[in-house]
Protein backbone atom coordinates (compact mmCIF):
# COMPACT_ATOMS: atom_id res chain seq x y z
CA UNK A 1 0.00 0.00 0.00
CA UNK A 2 1.43 3.40 -0.51
CA UNK A 3 1.59 6.38 1.69
CA UNK A 4 -1.48 8.94 1.84
CA UNK A 5 -0.21 11.82 0.76
CA UNK A 6 1.87 14.19 3.16
CA UNK A 7 2.25 17.90 2.27
CA UNK A 8 4.70 18.85 4.30
CA UNK A 9 8.30 17.45 5.44
CA UNK A 10 10.02 19.59 7.80
CA UNK A 11 13.56 18.68 9.30
CA UNK A 12 14.05 21.60 11.94
CA UNK A 13 17.71 22.29 13.17
CA UNK A 14 16.06 23.33 17.11
CA UNK A 15 14.05 22.03 19.68
CA UNK A 16 11.90 25.25 19.81
CA UNK A 17 11.57 25.04 15.66
CA UNK A 18 9.86 21.37 16.03
CA UNK A 19 7.67 22.77 18.35
CA UNK A 20 6.58 25.13 16.38
CA UNK A 21 6.04 23.70 13.50
CA UNK A 22 4.24 20.82 15.50
CA UNK A 23 1.53 23.65 16.81
CA UNK A 24 0.72 24.88 13.33
CA UNK A 25 -1.11 21.81 12.89
CA UNK A 26 -4.56 20.23 13.84
CA UNK A 27 -4.43 16.87 16.14
CA UNK A 28 -3.34 14.30 13.98
CA UNK A 29 -1.97 16.50 11.19
CA UNK A 30 1.84 16.32 12.62
CA UNK A 31 4.17 13.58 13.44
CA UNK A 32 7.52 13.52 14.97
CA UNK A 33 9.95 10.95 13.16
CA UNK A 34 12.88 9.80 15.04
CA UNK A 35 14.27 6.76 14.37
CA UNK A 36 11.17 5.82 11.92
CA UNK A 37 11.56 1.90 12.15
CA UNK A 38 7.81 2.20 13.64
CA UNK A 39 6.03 4.95 12.27
CA UNK A 40 6.70 4.45 8.41
CA UNK A 41 5.96 0.64 8.36
CA UNK A 42 2.57 3.19 10.14
CA UNK A 43 2.51 5.68 7.12
CA UNK A 44 2.63 2.87 4.58
CA UNK A 45 -0.09 0.95 5.52
CA UNK A 46 -2.09 3.80 6.56
CA UNK A 47 -2.25 3.52 10.38
CA UNK A 48 -1.06 6.94 10.46
CA UNK A 49 -1.82 9.74 8.01
CA UNK A 50 0.39 12.57 8.95
CA UNK A 51 0.22 16.01 6.26
CA UNK A 52 3.35 16.52 8.14
CA UNK A 53 6.64 15.47 8.79
CA UNK A 54 8.98 16.66 11.55
CA UNK A 55 12.03 14.93 11.18
CA UNK A 56 14.34 14.91 14.61
CA UNK A 57 17.55 14.28 12.89
CA UNK A 58 18.92 17.29 13.37
CA UNK A 59 17.99 18.39 16.79
CA UNK A 60 21.50 17.54 18.45
CA UNK A 61 20.12 18.27 21.99
CA UNK A 62 18.24 15.52 21.98
CA UNK A 63 20.79 12.68 21.38
CA UNK A 64 22.42 13.56 24.68
CA UNK A 65 22.97 11.29 27.63
CA UNK A 66 24.14 12.50 31.07
CA UNK A 67 25.37 9.83 33.44
CA UNK A 68 24.87 11.23 37.06
CA UNK A 69 25.31 9.68 40.51
CA UNK A 70 21.75 9.10 41.20
CA UNK A 71 19.77 9.33 37.89
CA UNK A 72 20.30 9.32 34.04
CA UNK A 73 19.09 11.43 31.26
CA UNK A 74 18.78 10.18 27.89
CA UNK A 75 17.82 12.10 25.18
CA UNK A 76 14.53 10.65 23.57
CA UNK A 77 17.06 10.04 20.08
CA UNK A 78 19.64 8.14 21.55
CA UNK A 79 19.58 4.98 19.31
CA UNK A 80 19.13 1.30 20.53
CA UNK A 81 23.04 1.01 19.12
CA UNK A 82 24.05 3.41 21.33
CA UNK A 83 23.21 1.74 24.24
CA UNK A 84 24.00 -1.23 23.24
CA UNK A 85 27.91 -1.32 22.44
CA UNK A 86 28.82 2.91 23.71
CA UNK A 87 27.69 3.94 26.73
CA UNK A 88 28.42 2.10 29.81
CA UNK A 89 25.58 2.15 32.20
CA UNK A 90 25.32 1.63 36.08
CA UNK A 91 24.17 -2.23 37.30
CA UNK A 92 20.64 -0.77 38.09
CA UNK A 93 20.32 0.31 33.82
CA UNK A 94 21.73 -3.17 33.02
CA UNK A 95 18.79 -4.31 31.80
CA UNK A 96 18.23 -1.56 29.18
CA UNK A 97 21.79 -2.59 27.45
CA UNK A 98 20.06 -6.43 28.18
CA UNK A 99 17.05 -5.02 25.58
CA UNK A 100 18.85 -2.68 23.29
CA UNK A 101 21.58 -5.38 22.45
CA UNK A 102 18.47 -7.39 21.06
CA UNK A 103 15.90 -5.44 20.10
CA UNK A 104 15.21 -6.37 16.02
CA UNK A 105 17.95 -6.61 13.46
CA UNK A 106 20.96 -4.24 13.23
CA UNK A 107 19.04 -2.14 10.91
CA UNK A 108 16.45 -1.25 13.50
CA UNK A 109 19.26 -1.56 16.17
CA UNK A 110 21.12 1.45 14.22
CA UNK A 111 17.62 3.83 13.71
CA UNK A 112 15.67 3.06 16.30
CA UNK A 113 15.37 5.02 19.17
CA UNK A 114 14.70 5.31 23.13
CA UNK A 115 11.82 8.08 22.76
CA UNK A 116 10.53 6.21 19.74
CA UNK A 117 9.93 3.27 21.47
CA UNK A 118 8.33 4.85 24.28
CA UNK A 119 6.05 6.92 22.51
CA UNK A 120 4.53 4.17 20.24
CA UNK A 121 4.47 2.00 23.39
CA UNK A 122 3.83 -1.33 20.96
CA UNK A 123 2.00 -4.26 22.50
CA UNK A 124 5.22 -6.65 22.23
CA UNK A 125 7.93 -4.04 22.77
CA UNK A 126 11.12 -4.30 24.54
CA UNK A 127 11.90 -0.76 26.08
CA UNK A 128 8.69 0.24 26.95
CA UNK A 129 8.70 -2.79 29.85
CA UNK A 130 11.84 -1.85 30.84
CA UNK A 131 11.04 1.53 31.24
CA UNK A 132 8.46 0.66 33.19
CA UNK A 133 10.65 -1.38 35.54
CA UNK A 134 13.42 0.80 35.95
CA UNK A 135 10.69 3.19 37.37
CA UNK A 136 11.68 6.22 34.94
CA UNK A 137 10.37 9.50 33.71
CA UNK A 138 9.89 11.42 30.46
CA UNK A 139 9.84 15.02 29.72
CA UNK A 140 7.52 15.74 27.30
CA UNK A 141 7.42 19.78 26.08
CA UNK A 142 5.00 21.77 23.61
CA UNK A 143 4.85 25.35 22.66
CA UNK A 144 2.30 26.26 25.58
CA UNK A 145 4.58 23.93 28.81
CA UNK A 146 7.12 20.95 29.86
CA UNK A 147 5.72 18.43 31.83
CA UNK A 148 7.36 15.52 33.86
CA UNK A 149 5.44 12.14 33.83
CA UNK A 150 6.42 9.15 35.31
CA UNK A 151 6.45 5.53 34.29
CA UNK A 152 3.80 4.23 35.80
CA UNK A 153 1.60 7.40 34.63
CA UNK A 154 2.52 7.30 31.01
CA UNK A 155 1.11 4.04 29.30
CA UNK A 156 -2.39 4.02 28.52
CA UNK A 157 -2.44 0.75 26.53
CA UNK A 158 -1.13 -1.20 23.42
CA UNK A 159 -0.09 1.93 20.76
CA UNK A 160 -1.89 4.40 23.56
CA UNK A 161 -0.02 6.80 25.95
CA UNK A 162 -0.60 10.02 27.93
CA UNK A 163 1.48 12.40 25.44
CA UNK A 164 -0.21 14.84 22.99
CA UNK A 165 0.20 15.62 19.67
CA UNK A 166 1.82 18.77 20.14
CA UNK A 167 4.00 17.69 22.53
CA UNK A 168 7.84 16.28 21.75
CA UNK A 169 9.41 13.63 24.16
CA UNK A 170 12.80 15.42 24.81
CA UNK A 171 14.20 13.22 27.86
CA UNK A 172 14.23 10.12 29.55
CA UNK A 173 14.99 9.87 33.16
CA UNK A 174 15.82 6.51 35.09
CA UNK A 175 17.19 6.98 38.18
CA UNK A 176 20.29 4.42 39.94
CA UNK A 177 19.55 3.56 43.28
CA UNK A 178 22.04 2.40 45.72
CA UNK A 179 22.85 -1.70 45.78
CA UNK A 180 20.58 -1.99 42.43
CA UNK A 181 20.98 -3.87 39.27
CA UNK A 182 18.41 -5.15 36.51
CA UNK A 183 18.26 -7.38 33.95
CA UNK A 184 15.99 -8.03 30.91
CA UNK A 185 15.44 -11.27 28.51
CA UNK A 186 12.74 -12.00 26.07
CA UNK A 187 12.01 -15.26 23.95
CA UNK A 188 10.77 -14.53 20.21
CA UNK A 189 10.34 -17.39 17.09
CA UNK A 190 13.57 -16.09 15.75
CA UNK A 191 16.72 -14.40 17.32
CA UNK A 192 16.19 -10.57 17.89
CA UNK A 193 12.37 -10.92 16.94
CA UNK A 194 9.74 -9.12 18.96
CA UNK A 195 8.86 -10.78 22.56
CA UNK A 196 6.52 -13.33 22.20
CA UNK A 197 7.26 -12.99 26.19
CA UNK A 198 9.84 -10.37 27.52
CA UNK A 199 10.69 -10.14 31.64
CA UNK A 200 12.67 -7.29 32.91
CA UNK A 201 13.83 -6.95 36.80
CA UNK A 202 15.10 -4.40 38.79
CA UNK A 203 16.13 -5.61 42.71
CA UNK A 204 17.76 -3.61 45.46
CA UNK A 205 19.89 -5.44 48.06
CA UNK A 206 19.98 -4.80 51.83
CA UNK A 207 23.53 -4.70 53.03
CA UNK A 208 23.60 -8.55 53.64
CA UNK A 209 22.82 -9.06 49.77
CA UNK A 210 19.24 -10.07 51.00
CA UNK A 211 16.12 -8.59 48.82
CA UNK A 212 15.16 -5.04 49.79
CA UNK A 213 13.13 -4.29 46.74
CA UNK A 214 12.32 -6.37 43.50
CA UNK A 215 9.96 -4.75 40.59
CA UNK A 216 9.58 -7.60 37.45
CA UNK A 217 7.64 -6.25 34.47
CA UNK A 218 6.26 -8.30 31.21
CA UNK A 219 6.26 -7.68 27.55
CA UNK A 220 4.48 -9.34 24.99
CA UNK A 221 1.04 -9.83 26.75
CA UNK A 222 -2.88 -8.37 25.63
CA UNK A 223 -2.48 -5.04 28.00
CA UNK A 224 1.06 -4.72 27.02
CA UNK A 225 4.20 -3.81 29.00
CA UNK A 226 3.09 -3.74 32.25
CA UNK A 227 3.89 -4.55 35.86
CA UNK A 228 3.32 -7.57 38.18
CA UNK A 229 2.07 -8.15 41.35
CA UNK A 230 2.48 -10.79 43.96
CA UNK A 231 6.19 -10.79 44.63
CA UNK A 232 5.95 -10.07 48.16
CA UNK A 233 7.27 -13.27 49.11
CA UNK A 234 10.31 -11.98 47.38
CA UNK A 235 10.56 -9.83 50.16
CA UNK A 236 14.00 -10.25 51.81
CA UNK A 237 14.56 -13.11 49.47
CA UNK A 238 18.34 -14.29 49.95
CA UNK A 239 18.07 -16.46 46.81
CA UNK A 240 16.31 -19.33 47.32
CA UNK A 241 15.28 -20.98 43.59
CA UNK A 242 12.49 -22.97 45.37
CA UNK A 243 10.94 -19.87 46.99
CA UNK A 244 11.98 -18.01 43.78
CA UNK A 245 10.08 -20.44 41.50
CA UNK A 246 6.89 -20.78 43.63
CA UNK A 247 6.75 -17.30 43.31
CA UNK A 248 6.56 -16.88 39.99
CA UNK A 249 4.45 -20.02 39.32
CA UNK A 250 1.41 -17.90 41.12
CA UNK A 251 2.39 -14.71 38.87
CA UNK A 252 2.36 -16.48 35.97
CA UNK A 253 -1.09 -17.94 36.55
CA UNK A 254 -2.44 -14.95 37.71
CA UNK A 255 -1.68 -12.65 34.60
CA UNK A 256 -4.04 -12.38 31.85
CA UNK A 257 -2.51 -14.37 28.41
CA UNK A 258 -3.43 -15.06 25.48
CA UNK A 259 -3.14 -18.09 22.72
CA UNK A 260 -2.07 -16.87 19.42
CA UNK A 261 -0.03 -18.30 16.12
CA UNK A 262 2.98 -17.26 18.00
CA UNK A 263 2.33 -19.21 21.06
CA UNK A 264 -0.36 -21.02 23.45
CA UNK A 265 -1.79 -19.34 26.96
CA UNK A 266 0.52 -22.40 28.51
CA UNK A 267 3.40 -21.90 26.71
CA UNK A 268 3.34 -18.17 27.83
CA UNK A 269 2.84 -18.88 31.33
CA UNK A 270 5.80 -21.52 31.01
CA UNK A 271 7.70 -18.65 29.38
CA UNK A 272 6.99 -16.53 32.14
CA UNK A 273 8.02 -18.85 34.74
CA UNK A 274 11.21 -19.70 33.18
CA UNK A 275 12.66 -16.36 31.99
CA UNK A 276 11.46 -14.98 35.21
CA UNK A 277 13.53 -17.07 36.97
CA UNK A 278 16.65 -16.30 34.54
CA UNK A 279 16.58 -13.03 35.05
CA UNK A 280 15.53 -12.85 38.64
CA UNK A 281 18.75 -14.68 39.32
CA UNK A 282 20.65 -12.60 36.80
CA UNK A 283 19.85 -9.19 38.77
CA UNK A 284 20.48 -10.41 41.44
CA UNK A 285 23.64 -11.61 41.09
CA UNK A 286 24.69 -8.11 39.36
CA UNK A 287 23.59 -6.07 42.61
CA UNK A 288 25.70 -8.47 44.77
CA UNK A 289 28.87 -7.29 42.93
CA UNK A 290 27.83 -3.86 44.27
CA UNK A 291 28.46 -5.15 47.95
Amino acid sequence: MLPADIEDYIRPNSLPEALEHASKYQEGEAIFLAGGQSAMQAIKTRILRPRCIIDLQNISDLKEVAIGKNSTEFGSMTRYVEIAQKIALPPALAALKDACEHVGDRQVRNRGTLGGSICWNFLASCVPTVFLTLNGMVTLKSTKAERNVAATNFFIGPLETVREDDELLTKITIPNPKRTASAYQKWGLVKDALPVIGVAVSITVDKKGNCDKLTMGVAGLPAGCQLVSGLERLQNWNGDVEVLDQTLNQVASDLEVHSDLSASEAYRRHLITKIGRTVCLSARNRALKLL
